[in-house]
């Protein structure tokens, strides 16, 4: 794998990670906290509630896509 690759791939993850984390923090700000806990505990489901919430999570959803985005180019790269 060339330096790129791994490059794009490394800030891909960071990116995913970080869209995660703003899941759970939005997650958190909610009223119903079983969202908070499933997010914690079951990173797909946070996805799940960010798309039924996205006034308070379209900018993690949008991460996560960025974050997708660098790692499949890094993968075809």
């Amino acid at each position: 794998m060339d330096p790129l690759s791994s490059t794009l791939l490394f800030i891909g993850l960071v990116v995913l990670a970080a869209s995660w984390i703003l899941l759970i923090i939005a997650a958190s700000n909610s009223d119903d906290y079983t969202w908070t806990l499933s997010s914690i505990f079951l990173p797909p489901i946070a996805y799940v509630y960010a798309l039924y919430r996205w006034e308070s999570a379209g900018d993690s959803i949008k991460a996560a896509i960025l974050g997708f985005a660098l790692i499949i180019v890094s993968l075809l790269v």
